[in-house]
């Protein structure tokens, strides 16, 4: 495998950890649009983003291959912790 190769593959496995980011951020906006005022949008998704490919890496060590559903569950639950830490952590109900 080449390094161009390496490269589409390191990116084709993070390219979920992204898109899930910007869509869950995107989402948390909406919902909670009055808790979130304070928090600026590229934070959360940065945080969101990063939550998610840390559960990626996760899963990837946990289950020694890519793909599987508890693995994206994984990822999603990370960047659901990522948010709530980076936004909704001190919000009063």
């Amino acid at each position: 495998m080449g390094p161009l190769d390496a490269l589409w593959h390191l990116l084709n496995f993070f390219a979920p950890a992204l898109g899930v980011g910007v869509i869950t951020a995107v989402l948390a906006r909406l919902v909670w649009w009055r808790e979130l005022r304070s928090a600026g949008f590229a934070r959360l998704v940065i945080w969101a983003c990063a939550g998610c490919a840390i559960g990626l890496v996760a899963a990837l060590i946990i289950f020694e291959r890519d793909g599987r559903m508890a693995g994206y569950a994984l990822m999603l639950a990370g960047g659901s912790l990522a948010l709530w830490w980076a936004g909704l952590r001190g919000a009063r109900a």
